[in-house]
């Protein structure tokens, strides 16, 4: 075939034209239309190939179009056209190595092309190449537009080439470049230019970053009265006064931002810095917040903070006027505001004994008291304002159901007294049922959140709240429909495709919890896969504000978005989904589904597994019947599109069976353990699954897959993998020295290593005696030191536990001992609600014998007579 473009005709050049117009107005099929009109004529012309390619995986027949593409680079290899429809291909699947060497190879052939340029640079910075975006946007600056203009004519090219050498940490770059381009203007912005103004801030934090405050500040000084973003400009001038110790000016400053707006905290803490008030001066900072308390009289801030450092009966008089006043007022978010106190007993103790004077009236009142109980807005309200006594039972109720200093039996008298005086107050109804969850009794604390949400059925916090109670009660279609509600109507896949759409994770993950608690791997694994792609594409959405932000002005936001973004995993929904993720692999891996049954039946007589596969059967072929019949009407109604228009792909696998049924668990896992222990390393729980995943893959010899973080070859072998594993078990004990699954991961770590068949290479083990050895010598005797961590810690139940789960490992015949161990941590006088519900899923993770489950839930519910988990039918 030739390598030389193919010349076409005038029509067919003016039908190549509109190709390229219908692809940028998503006119899809009338561009396929041109495209076939040119291909009859001219069947191996690459650039229509390659176009052609581009609208068939907008259609989302990707396999096709690069099959198509790769023709078209074979009869048109010197064309920049196809080479960069091939890197637009790439970066479709975020191949975005390859897109970038595409793009490359497309510059070579055209390097004038603006569109390449531009597309190569929003690559450069996605992957954070600083040199390589800095080498593009400056290539960008010195080019010229389609029109003949000159691209340093425009202030967005200049900028763009400063974020590059910011990012880059080439600071006095960034600034010169900000310079120059300031000094080819003809005239001075107007006062009004907002994209000159938020330049100007943004060449002042550069300079602030180089170090010289000095300088910044003289900066600062030159455009501080005509800059529109006034408050921003306030702030750094103030901070630059603290730096520089010219404090009579910071104090006026951070006064000046005071009078803008006294309820922002950090103003109060910079003014205390410039009047070198001491924290152990408490006179002179309760002085300073009664000014402003005095100037702000409906001000909170200016009352709340003294709390914290007033001490003795300074405290118990400032507590003693926050808190009338508030009750007074009827704030329902009182104690919220409070409960940051409780770390300190003293004054915990003091809350207590003034909200307990309220209720017995015997504490002497405000002065100006009767002023107090004047509604705060619209007297004509339906919501009635709760008295001062029905204040002080709703805090009270709060205070001892508070963790620090919970009493459950007291706070559901206080809270049902609450209630008797006003039953449509949906707050109290819902603190009702937030008493309930830490009773344990999951099914009332959804019944009473129900009805707290009917009482005020267009509030959507309680509608999200009712919801979330349902999911932790297991009922997934009533938590479904409560969302539905407010949910768009005509949204596809109802309303769990519009909260999906919608990213709301707290929804998804809470689901995905629920089904991981019923055994439903599938549709558990479906909901954490959903928190992962939200994830990917909060990362992928980073392209639209490439060039949105910095054409719009809005830089410094800009560079905060993309220094959050590099974060973005730390976030903790996506460790929480991350972590139950895992651990179904890990279940996965270690007892696989078989019929239906997640291998939840192993302890059961065979007339009873079989029922339970055959009940589990029956679910699954009915479960499959609806999903047919809705693939049916989904034909007959048509294509599903959502309400921008947008055809929805079908989802082939809505209940998660094919990531139930995966062959490799493992390697599934690692999609999940990857970015949590590089963006979570200080998460404990991380570096314990992370523990698991490598010491199960280190005993695999089936494992085919490569680490990607990891450089060197050695550890992608399967013996490596046990060095990945103590990396975890090491950075677990520098988290959290006492945590007992540290002992229990040693201990089966030095275990494994004694019990492989063929001796480690040289270079693995010494690397791992090298560490491991710190922790357990290699001649230890493993039973002794697990006899010994019980000696130390005999009345903690985790570690307890901890010890049984060891001798499990260490000695398989002490199950039924290890079992019966199990019922007797419940004796234990410290021994938590969370405690006996973990002991109850250890049991079952045993799949131990049901005469000891029914031991341990009868023991439980008679500590925990209101707990769900230990209830039995007849309860």
């Amino acid at each position: 075939m030739s390598q030389q473009q193919l010349q076409l005709g005038a029509k067919e050049r003016s039908l190549f034209a509109q190709i390229v117009k219908h692809y940028e107005s998503k006119q899809y099929k009338k561009g396929l239309k041109c495209a076939e009109q040119v291909l009859r004529k001219s069947p191996k012309h690459g650039d229509t190939q390659a176009m052609k390619a581009l609208i068939i995986n907008a259609q989302g027949n990707t396999d096709e179009a690069f099959v198509l593409c790769k023709e078209a680079l074979k009869n048109a290899m010197k064309s920049h056209v196809c080479w960069h429809v091939y890197g637009l291909l790439w970066r479709c699947i975020k191949n975005y190595e390859e897109a970038i060497k595409a793009y490359k190879f497309a510059l070579k052939l055209e390097p004038d092309s603006q569109q390449i340029l531009r597309d190569l640079a929003l690559l450069q910075i996605q992957m954070r190449d600083y040199q390589g975006y800095i080498q593009s946007r400056r290539t960008i600056l010195q080019s010229k537009t389609p029109n003949g203009q000159r691209n340093s004519n425009y202030r967005l090219n200049w900028t763009a080439l400063a974020v590059a050498q910011h990012l880059a940490g080439e600071l006095y770059e960034a600034e010169r470049t900000l310079t120059t381009f300031e000094e080819t203007l003809r005239s001075t912005p107007p006062k009004s230019d907002n994209e000159h103004s938020e330049a100007l801030l943004y060449k002042n934090t550069i300079i602030a970053e180089t170090g010289e405050t000095e300088r910044a500040l003289e900066h600062l000084e030159a455009f501080y009265k005509s800059n529109l973003d006034r408050t921003a400009a306030m702030e750094m001038r103030a901070h630059y006064l603290l730096q520089l110790d010219r404090m009579e000016e910071a104090e006026k400053a951070y006064r000046a931002l005071l009078d803008r707006n006294a309820e922002y905290r950090a103003y109060y803490d910079g003014l205390r810095k410039a009047m070198k008030i001491e924290d152990s001066d408490t006179q002179s900072l309760k002085t300073l917040y009664e000014e402003y308390a005095k100037k702000n009289p409906r001000g909170d801030t200016a009352k709340r903070v003294p709390l914290e450092f007033l001490q003795g009966d300074d405290f118990r008089e400032a507590a003693d006027h926050y808190l009338q006043q508030m009750l007074h007022k009827g704030v329902p978010s009182t104690f919220a505001n409070i409960k940051a106190l409780y770390s300190d007993p003293t004054k915990r103790k003091t809350v207590q004994s003034l909200a307990e004077s309220y209720l017995s009236k015997t504490y002497p009142p405000l002065a100006n008291g009767s002023a107090e109980k004047q509604l705060n807005g619209d007297e004509k309200s339906e919501t009635k304002q709760p008295s001062f006594d029905v204040s002080v039972l709703y805090f009270l109720a709060q205070h001892y159901n508070y963790h620090l200093s919970r009493d459950l039996a007291r706070s559901m008298e206080l809270i049902d007294r609450a209630i008797e005086a006003q039953p449509k107050e949906v707050n109290y109804h819902l603190t009702k049922a937030r008493i309930w969850k830490h009773l344990g009794n999951t099914q009332k604390a959804s019944e009473t959140m129900e009805k707290a949400r009917s009482l005020d059925e267009r509030d959507r916090y309680i509608n999200t709240k009712a919801a979330k109670y349902q999911l932790r009660n297991d009922e997934n279609e009533a938590a479904i429909t409560n969302m539905g509600k407010f949910t768009r109507k005509e949204a596809v896949g109802g309303p769990l495709g519009d909260l999906i759409d919608m990213q709301c994770m707290w929804y998804v993950t809470e689901d995905g919890e629920a089904y991981l608690r019923q055994g439903n791997f599938g549709l558990a694994l479906k909901r954490f896969a959903t928190v992962y792609d939200i994830f990917e594409t909060w990362q992928e959405d980073q392209f639209d504000f490439h060039t949105f932000s910095i054409r719009k002005g809005q830089v410094r936001a800009y560079v905060d978005m993309l220094k959050w973004e590099d974060h973005l995993r730390e976030h903790p929904y996506f460790s929480r989904a991350a972590i139950s993720a895992i651990r179904i692999y890990l279940r996965l891996f270690d007892g696989p589904k078989t019929n239906g049954v997640n291998g939840e039946h192993k302890d059961m007589g065979a007339n009873e597994r079989k029922k339970a596969q055959k009940k589990a059967r029956k679910a699954q072929e009915k479960q499959e019947q609806v999903e047919a019949e809705k693939k049916d009407a989904k034909k007959t109604a048509g294509t599903s599109t959502g309400a921008d228009g947008e055809v929805k792909k079908e989802d082939t696998d809505p209940q998660g069976n094919k990531l139930a049924q995966t062959t490799e668990p493992l390697v599934d896992a690692m999609k999940f353990l990857t970015p949590l222990l590089e963006y979570s390393p200080k998460n404990i729980e991380a570096q314990h699954v992370g523990f698991e995943v490598f010491l199960r893959r280190s005993e695999s010899s089936t494992e085919k897959f490569i680490h990607p973080v990891q450089q060197k070859d050695d550890l992608r072998k399967p013996t490596g993998k046990y060095l990945l594993a103590l990396r975890c078990l090491l950075a677990a004990r520098s988290i959290d020295s006492s945590h007992p699954l540290n002992h229990e991961q040693a201990i089966r770590l030095r275990h494994t290593l004694k019990s492989i068949a063929e001796p480690l290479p040289p270079q693995f083990s010494e690397a791992l005696e090298g560490e491991l050895s710190s922790l357990i010598a290699p001649d230890a005797e493993l039973s002794k030191l697990n006899s010994d961590f019980l000696a130390s810690n005999s009345d903690r139940a985790s570690h307890v536990r901890a010890f049984l789960r060891t001798r499990q490992v260490l000695d398989s015949k002490s199950a039924d001992e290890n079992q019966k161990d199990v019922i007797r941590t419940l004796a234990l006088p410290l021994v938590s609600l969370e405690d006996a519900v973990s002991g109850l899923e250890h049991l079952n993770d045993w799949h131990a014998e049901s005469r000891y489950r029914e031991d341990y839930v009868a023991a439980a519910h008679e500590r925990w007579p209101e707990a769900t988990a230990f209830m039995s039918s007849k309860d």
